[in-house]
């Protein structure tokens, strides 16, 4: 057997790459199951997305291809980090409309994802340099990695948000989507995940809140349930994703019983019958690091959940290939790797041993090329 063969399907003489094979996501014909997972990439300059990130996406789209923008802010308090891009003022709306038109130019299908990073967040990005908000008043102590000093200097307490507050979150989150689709995005993915505003909400650990929006399940997951029903009535449910990461303590955003919590999230979209889950595996641990053991898995998520399932979490192409063969996800989300490679695609149906390297350094650096466009193609290939 040569080497990488090992996670290959033989049908006859043709020997098929799981991760290479075409799925019929809702109406999206999609010509294989790697997914651009959404990268925060920092050169939105003033929270306006520039130029440079239509040749950034362009690269990594293929005909057929998914990719899933990075995170866009719904509104002007939802910002956490600099030069993040936004999608609630015109001036954003239609500085996204080229760089969407460079991914469908390539035939890929490309959804804007929609946050807010409530307390993840200061003083220096809020209007009129107010509080950050939140489900709690309680502050970050620890940071993306697992740093007390840093958090506390980043975070400070954030402000509970009242209960007649929340409707109105509600509708900066169903405008965005309305300018998204405006822009010329496919679809939305709605961020619920790695410890930000929605995601606050529905962590125990975080959420300590008396009103219906906090104490139990049900009414943790209240609100970001509100946000996906909004976001579905305006633009169609089959335009509508959803990312999760119920096992992650990112942000200091952790669940006393993830499993349930995710259990009851996936049967909640199920009723509102949104296009797909992206849930982040329990093994990412850090945003950057995986474990090698885990108490926890997503399989009885997936076996909940009823529409496309997406899974993320370091996956390299045999572990790609084997989530697919042995029905784990539908599809799977790269994030550095697809960063580092633009061409990943090919380069997995190549089987090739060669893989540009990322570089943490300019992860979130704010040059238009270093980091960015400057990582190289395999020589002598077309896309695929």
């Amino acid at each position: 057997m040569k080497k990488g063969e090992g996670n290959k399907v033989v049908e006859g003489r043709e020997t098929i790459i799981p991760l290479l094979t075409t799925y019929k996501m809702g109406n999206f014909n999609l010509s294989h199951r790697i997914v651009l997972a959404p990268l925060t990439r920092s050169r939105s300059y003033n929270f306006v997305p520039q130029p440079h990130a239509a040749l950034y996406y362009s690269q990594r789209a293929t005909k057929g291809g998914f990719l899933i923008g990075e995170a866009s802010g719904v509104s002007d308090t939802a910002q956490g980090y600099p030069n993040t891009p936004g999608i609630w003022t015109r001036e954003q709306v239609e500085a996204w409309k080229p760089i969407v038109s460079r991914v469908h130019e390539k035939g890929g299908i490309f959804f804007c994802q929609l946050w807010h990073a409530g307390r993840v967040s200061n003083y220096g990005y809020q209007p009129e340099g107010k509080p950050p908000i939140s489900c709690t008043n309680k502050p970050i102590r620890k940071d993306m990695d697992n740093n007390d000093a840093a958090a506390s200097n980043k975070y400070p307490p954030p402000r509970r948000l009242s209960t007649n507050e929340i409707p109105m979150l509600v509708n900066d989150f169903k405008i965005a989507a309305k300018n998204a689709m405006e822009a010329g995005f496919d679809g939305v993915e709605i961020h619920g995940a790695n410890g930000y505003l929605l995601d606050q909400f529905l962590k125990d650990k975080v959420n300590d809140r008396d009103d219906e929006y906090g104490g139990n399940l049900e009414n943790r997951c209240r609100f970001p349930l509100q946000v996906v029903k909004a976001i579905a009535d305006e633009i169609g449910a089959n335009k509508v994703g959803v990312r999760l990461s119920p096992f992650a303590d990112y942000n200091d955003c952790e669940d006393s019983n993830p499993q349930v919590l995710g259990i009851y999230m996936a049967e909640s979209l199920n009723q509102l019958g949104i296009l797909y889950c992206h849930m982040i595996e329990p093994r990412m641990v850090k945003e950057l690091q995986k474990s090698k053991t885990t108490k926890w898995s997503l399989m009885p998520i997936r076996k909940v959940f009823k529409g496309t399932f997406i899974v993320a979490g370091g996956y390299d192409r045999c572990e790609g290939n084997d989530a697919i063969t042995n029905g784990a996800a539908d599809l799977v989300a790269y994030g550095r790797l697809f960063l580092a490679n633009p061409d990943l695609p090919k380069r997995f149906e190549m089987n090739v041993d060669e893989f540009n390297y990322p570089d943490p350094n300019t992860f979130y650096a704010h040059d238009p090329v270093l980091g960015y466009t400057d990582y190289p193609f395999l020589p002598n290939t077309s896309a695929i």
